[in-house]
């Protein structure tokens, strides 16, 4: 389901935004929001006392309408002639189709910044159900936590907003594995899930909790922040055939690669598999036995040949 802001009478603001600030939340391009306010006036910034340019809240959640309408093949020039109704209920009637991740993506954004819990479960469960589960995490969940990681590190959303839209999704994840732990007992090769000790984003970690499960695997789950002597303990405990971790929050590529050369230290002989937005963007050089993991059919071909070769 398609969900808009409600741009028709509300005042209500949570705080002021730059045009940076709309660029990372919105995705379009700071040039390209300035020519739409010069050419068609689609919003209008207000200034602060010093003639610094600033957005509020109703600027914000009207670009976003823009964008879905936009994002859908509707020309600019042809938006620009809508009233904010007109805008509203274009928006509202792609709920009847909804196929582009990038709406369901604005859905979820729109739900996030309103901190409304019914539009927010409402459009992941209508992608769920559209799309499929797995396909829905991939294509339009796990993009929208990187734009979400990348709006937390430069402070653009706030600490509430972010847990409001973590904590959600966790439920349903929970609920999802708490399901799949009904199955028979899972003799596979055993994967041990963790996250470093910086580390606290662990909602992709969790879904490949969920697969791992699906796909067989032993599993033990550490969850977020588990020092290295934990990790030794543990191993020495119930040896991990593969080793599994993801990297969201902010690291520098060096300080990601001596991480990395660690690991490989304390555990020469087990495959480490690695995931995460700081990955993609730093592409750190990789120790021997260490490989990336960039999309869910990755993990799956990795798992089978594992398997395979037990």
């Amino acid at each position: 389901m398609v969900y808009s802001f409600d741009i028709i009478g509300n005042q209500h603001t949570m705080g002021k935004y730059s045009i940076k600030d709309l660029e990372k939340i919105s995705g379009i391009k700071a040039h390209t929001i300035r020519m739409w306010e010069r050419r068609y006036k689609l919003i209008e910034p207000q200034r602060t006392d010093t003639n610094i340019r600033y957005y509020s809240d109703c600027d914000l959640k009207r670009l976003l309408n823009i964008s879905i309408l936009n994002h859908n093949g509707i020309k600019i020039s042809h938006i620009a002639g809508f009233s904010d109704a007109e805008i509203k209920n274009r928006v509202l009637d792609l709920s009847i189709d909804g196929r582009s991740s990038n709406v369901q993506i604005e859905n979820l954004m729109v739900a996030m910044l309103e901190l409304d819990e019914t539009k927010f479960l409402n459009a992941l469960s209508g992608a769920i159900i559209k799309f499929g589960f797995e396909t829905s995490v991939e294509t339009i969940l796990f993009p929208f936590l990187e734009r979400i990681g990348v709006l937390w590190q430069a402070g653009t959303i706030n600490p509430a907003q972010e847990h409001f839209m973590s904590n959600l999704i966790r439920q349903k994840l929970f609920v999802a594995i708490d399901n799949e732990m009904q199955s028979p007992v899972h003799n596979g090769p055993r994967i041990i899930l963790f996250l470093a000790e910086h580390e606290q984003h662990e909602i992709s970690l969790l879904f490949y909790n969920l697969i791992a499960r699906k796909e067989g695997l032993e599993v033990i789950y550490l969850g977020s922040g588990v020092p290295m002597n934990d990790l030794q303990l543990i191993h020495q405990l119930r040896p991990a055939d593969m080793f599994m971790t993801s990297f969201i929050s902010a690291i520098e590529k060096e300080d990601l690669e001596i991480l990395l050369l660690r690991y490989q230290e304390l555990f020469p002989d087990v495959p480490f598999w690695i995931s995460g937005y700081q990955v993609k963007e730093n592409n750190p050089a990789l120790p021997e036995g260490f490989a990336v993991i960039p999309h869910i059919k990755a993990f799956k071909e990795a798992v089978r040949l594992l398997k395979y070769s037990e």
